[in-house]
């Protein structure tokens, strides 16, 4: 595997030989004194971030420290871009600099896999617009499968902007290549025309999804989204689609609660939801948890594509 812009069309054993090395180093990064050998040691990798980023670009930033590379920090609002530049002329410059591998977030879909076919270093897709962003699915996966041992059968409800979202549509392509079950509750206006073909369920309300689902990945609500004629007021939205302990109550059901951030709390997710790690309540969230697991999962990749 050359690069990595996407989960759609990649096989099953390779997303599974990911999760498994992820495996090996998250207990490196959770055990005291422990450290990966520096494979990449003398490598360079440029995190190339054309959007906002913290999750991403910093874990991106450690797993490569831990595995002996070097890193450089890209922001486009202070490069030559903001003077006119090509994207395509600041990967081929940065090449010049002899970079190793690229980690790209874009905001324009299929920017990763187009600069794929301009290089010959590594490119990680690090989130491309509307498109996909497979190491926040795989980290999501991964934490899914450890919490439950096996993605066979298990059912996964996405919630929320199903529509803009790339996180949702690397989960769906990912999770459903493992065997996965997965449903999508949202408002119509927030869910592709198209979206039956993607091989999930659809579910017609939020209570209707809690009672079938053994996990919620929850999406953050773009709140431009609600000023862009797709929904009537942010309230409405948490009214009918806010994941919240009185919802969780009515079922009675215990749920797992993921949500690849950052949040809008009493929005789309309630607080005391998204902070719950214990029992009491119908649900334990995994928030924290993705971001240590997001470390293990990049710190894979990139030693799976980039050592020789």
């Amino acid at each position: 595997m050359k690069h990595l812009t996407g989960l759609q069309g990649l096989p099953a054993d390779t997303i599974t030989a990911i999760l498994d090395r992820a495996v090996t180093h998250k207990q490196l990064l959770t055990s005291e004194g422990s450290s990966p050998e520096p494979v990449l040691k003398g490598k360079r990798i440029a995190l190339a971030f054309f959007e906002n980023s913290t999750r991403t670009r910093f874990s991106f930033d450690i797993a490569a420290r831990n595995l002996g590379a070097t890193t450089l920090n890209f922001t486009a609002s202070s490069s030559s871009i903001s003077k006119g530049e090509s994207i395509i002329d600041t990967i081929r410059n940065l090449e010049a600099m002899q970079i190793d591998a690229f980690v790209i977030r874009h905001p324009a879909s299929g920017s990763a896999a187009m600069i794929s076919g301009i290089t010959d270093r590594n490119i990680i897709n690090a989130g491309d617009g509307a498109h996909e962003h497979p190491t926040q699915g795989l980290l999501d996966i991964y934490t899914l499968r450890d919490c439950f041992g096996s993605l066979e059968g298990l059912k996964v409800m996405i919630l929320g902007d199903i529509l803009h979202s790339r996180v949702a549509r690397s989960n769906i392509f990912g999770l459903t290549t493992l065997g996965a079950d997965v449903g999508v509750c949202a408002p119509a206006t927030l869910l592709p025309c198209d979206v039956e073909g993607l091989g999930v369920k659809v579910l017609p309300s939020l209570d209707d999804g809690l009672r079938w689902a053994d996990a919620a990945i929850v999406l953050r609500l773009q709140l431009e989204r609600a000023t862009g004629g797709y929904l009537p007021s942010t309230q409405d939205y948490s009214f009918s689609f806010g994941l919240t302990d009185e919802r969780l109550e009515k079922i009675k059901k215990h749920l797992l609660v993921l949500h690849p951030g950052p949040i809008n709390r009493e929005i789309e997710i309630a607080g005391n939801v998204a902070d719950r790690i214990q029992p009491p309540g119908y649900s334990k969230s995994m928030l924290l948890e993705q971001v240590t697991n997001g470390v293990a999962v990049r710190t894979a990749i990139l030693e799976m594509l980039i050592v020789p």
